[in-house]
């Protein structure tokens, strides 16, 4: 089963890497476009999201950017296919990394909190615009081994670092030692166990890792975003550097770092609702063991690089 599996995708894949960019954007956004009728759990998931983050939207306004919402996750997957086999000079017409490139001079290390905007797997080919560093990102292995192998095959032409969450800590903690290194962490999603802060107006549960890992290895913290501007096209932004340590020089708390970053998230995705990832869970309530009281810091599951 799992080698025709890999035979099925990997023909899917390869059909997608024929066509023009621009034709695999119109599929994939008419193929999100069905997938919002026949797909009514993530349908509802999103239209809730949407509904309790956007209190003074209609529901007729919630509906507009929920579709449009599915009609740029098709695209989003699709295009990923499509960029992943295309060069740097291909993708000039159709991807722009706009930001502060001074802080791109300096080889120290730079770790970049990152989310599911756009076409977010576009966050890897910056190491190829970026000589001066090594991009390097983490990531969970998927539980079908075929589509796995697909997957990494399909990351490797990036020249990125890949590192899986659960197996690579040792791998990571080399990496993190040595100078240029470029480290994107995604940081938008329901962390098990993890720290308890508002984002859009509601308490979530927020990964610690990108400030962990930057007061642990002084590294510059910094958010990077992806807009879509346009049909098949894509801009990258850096966000302003998130300071870690206090005027005094006294380290900031990690709930206080990653509150600024949640901020960030939530200017991208007012300024753009259709961009973002909201057919997750994103606000799962917090699961209390028997005869104790749910925990609040989440410091006990910070990164262990």
């Amino acid at each position: 089963m799992d080698t025709l599996l890999y035979i099925i995708v990997r023909g899917l894949v390869a059909f997608l890497q024929m066509l023009p960019l621009r034709g695999v954007a119109r599929l994939g956004r008419a193929l999100g476009a069905i997938f919002y009728w026949i797909d009514g759990r993530h349908r509802g998931i999103a239209v809730k999201n949407l509904t309790e983050s956007f209190p003074e939207k209609s529901p007729e306004e919630i509906r507009v950017i929920a579709k449009e919402n599915f009609r740029r996750l098709g695209e989003n997957y699709l295009c990923a296919v499509k960029t992943a086999n295309m060069t740097i000079e291909e993708l000039r017409d159709h991807v722009d990394f706009f930001g502060d490139y001074d802080i791109l001079r300096e080889p120290d290390n730079k770790i970049f909190a990152i989310g599911h905007f756009g076409n977010f797997e576009l966050y890897a080919r910056f190491n190829q615009i970026a000589p001066t560093h090594q991009c390097a990102t983490t990531y969970r292995a998927l539980n079908q081994p075929a589509l796995n192998r697909i997957l990494l095959s399909l990351r490797e032409k990036s020249g990125c670092l890949f590192f899986e969450r659960r197996s690579d800590a040792a791998a990571l903690k080399i990496a993190m030692q040595k100078p240029g290194l470029l480290l994107g962490l995604l940081a938008d999603q329901h962390a098990v166990g993890g720290l308890r802060l508002p984002f859009l107006g509601r308490d979530c549960s927020t990964t610690p890792a990108p400030a962990v890992l930057a007061l642990r290895y002084h590294c510059h913290l910094y958010t990077a975003i992806c807009y879509r501007v346009g049909l098949a096209k894509w801009r990258v932004e850096g966000g302003p550097l998130i300071p870690t340590h206090e005027a005094n020089g006294e380290a900031r708390t990690s709930a206080a770092i990653m509150l600024e970053v949640n901020r960030a998230f939530e200017e991208a995705v007012r300024r753009d609702p259709a961009n973002w990832f909201w057919v997750h869970k994103r606000w799962k309530l917090p699961k209390a063991a028997p005869g104790s009281s749910p925990a609040v810091s989440g410091e006990q599951n910070e990164a262990t690089a």
